[in-house]
């Protein structure tokens, strides 16, 4: 980052810092929001956009060879009048990189000439030509432009991850339902819950919480469906950057089948189990030597937990409440009918108080199972661990409501497959960025970071375009607390080289 940047930034922050600090204020006359005199007009030669964030991902992708790649496995497009393959699959990326909920908003942005000047583009695809091109899709093109943006991701891990951070990769496996209205759209189904929609797998990787496959299914598709080979996929890919996997999901995934196969290949794994009658009388079965009180970890709270209001209600007007009263856990070996080895199944023991008002009705006990080959993690262990997949959960929703790829826009099962994997791909490059970011704190908050908020951090900065020469010049206008941190990780974007 250029000294001149950093000495504008450090007076940006030292001007808002001064204006921001805490003082005591005497009575004002007059609301703190005083403007009156506010008139609009146009500029003659100043250019500006809004999300000037999309340069430095730009980059990313043609610094990382997503674009070659793109281009180099995805033939879709038999003449380039004038579009490539990697100028449609980035066009909805960066709708959706750029705050873009459908595919009608591209429409804005091909009306903003500073947008493509931004981008060095001539035009780009309006909303129909992109539907066009979700429909050229077959399965197999959509499982190769996974594959391309595949490519990419062991070489920044190699290089990104240190190698205490690559000891072991961490991949989560689940469904969800996608709602939609359209009566027409090719490939729905019904659920089990009477909903109409699609039912796509996801499996993501818990350590930088990227999705590696989407795969789009017929809503009234149990969730295990077509999921033995995606995880296969997923398990090699990681292994090139990895030096352990470990699979992680719930009942729907204990395809045991599976497990002989996966343990001989080295593959870790742990999974909810079903609670079955067979296990529930193992269960009861046991010593009370073999149960363990569970003791789930404090959290960190910052402040004193307030009344909880609704629980003074449920107690008040008396409706039947369910209580936790304690949790015990208890290990024992089991040998799945379908498999020829022998293991390890933690029983997680729920004590509970069914009540009605201040009314004790009865007590109530269930169990939950989780199956493992992993042997160094204590029964709790495992139990914390399994929770954990939640974080997936907060994965699926961004993708969900966040980025809204999972919109099913277009007309059939296929094409709505392709358009949430390019959307999803904003997302995939959030992370490829976020990887690049030398502060570790600053890495952790940002992997994290839900979509909206990163939208207004990193993308939604105001930038003046200038094109001089054979550069295009990014002039930042505004700053907030993350502009250090953009600066300084488009300097190693820019130097990014991948074997």
């Amino acid at each position: 980052m250029k000294k001149k940047d950093i000495k504008i930034l450090k007076k940006r922050k030292q001007r808002l810092q001064k204006r921001l600090e805490r003082r005591q204020w005497s009575e004002q006359s007059k609301p703190m929001f005083r403007a009156q005199n506010i008139q609009y007009e146009l500029a003659e030669r100043v250019r500006a956009i809004d999300s000037g964030g999309i340069g430095a991902f730009h980059i990313l992708a043609k610094n990382s060879g997503l674009i070659d790649t793109i281009n180099e496995k995805v033939y879709l497009l038999k003449r380039h009048l004038p579009y490539h393959e990697s100028d449609h699959v980035l066009n909805i990326a960066y709708n959706t990189l750029t705050g873009g909920t459908c595919l009608d908003d591209i429409e804005l942005r091909r009306n903003d000439e500073t947008y493509m000047d931004a981008l060095g583009a001539e035009r780009i695809p309006d909303p129909t030509t992109a539907g066009d091109f979700t429909r050229r899709f077959s399965e197999e093109d959509v499982g190769e432009l996974m594959e391309a943006i595949n490519t990419i991701r062991p070489k920044i891990w190699k290089k990104e991850l240190s190698r205490s951070e690559r000891v072991e990769a961490i991949i989560d496996v689940d469904g969800t339902l996608a709602p939609t209205t359209g009566e027409c759209k090719e490939g729905i189904g019904i659920s089990y819950d009477g909903i109409w929609g699609y039912h796509p797998l996801m499996i993501s990787l818990a350590n930088t919480l990227e999705p590696l496959y989407l795969v789009n299914r017929s809503g009234n598709s149990p969730s295990h469906k077509g999921a033995v080979e995606w995880i296969d996929r997923a398990v090699a890919l990681v292994r090139k950057s990895f030096d352990r996997v470990c699979l992680r999901g719930d009942t729907d995934f204990a395809l045991t089948r599976n497990f002989d196969r996966w343990t001989a290949a080295g593959v870790r794994f742990a999974f909810g189990m079903d609670a079955k009658q067979n296990l529930v009388k193992i269960a009861e079965s046991l010593d009370k030597g073999c149960w363990r009180v569970l003791k789930r970890p404090a959290g960190k709270q910052k402040r004193k937990r307030p009344v909880n209001i609704k629980e003074q209600i449920v107690v008040e007007r008396q409706y039947r409440n369910t209580k936790l009263e304690r949790e015990d856990v208890a290990e024992f070996s089991y040998q799945p009918s379908r498999c020829k080895g022998t293991y390890r199944v933690i029983v997680l023991r729920k004590t509970l108080s069914v009540e009605k008002g201040q009314l004790l009705l009865w007590k109530d006990i269930r169990y939950f199972f989780y199956i493992t080959n992993i042997p160094e993690l204590s029964p709790a262990e495992v139990v914390y661990f399994c929770n954990d997949r939640c974080n997936q959960e907060n994965l699926i929703e961004q993708l969900k409501n966040g980025l809204k790829a999972m919109r099913m826009p277009v007309g059939d099962l296929v094409s709505n497959w392709s358009y949430m994997v390019m959307a999803s791909l904003a997302w995939t490059l959030k992370a490829w960025f976020a990887l690049l970011v030398r502060k570790r704190d600053r890495r952790e908050e940002l992997l994290r970071m839900e979509f909206r908020r990163f939208l207004n951090a990193i993308m939604r900065m105001p930038v003046q375009i200038i094109n001089t020469g054979r550069r295009i010049i990014y002039r930042i206008l505004g700053y907030n607390d993350w502009a250090q941190t953009f600066l300084r990780t488009f300097d190693t974007i820019r130097q990014l080289r991948l074997a």
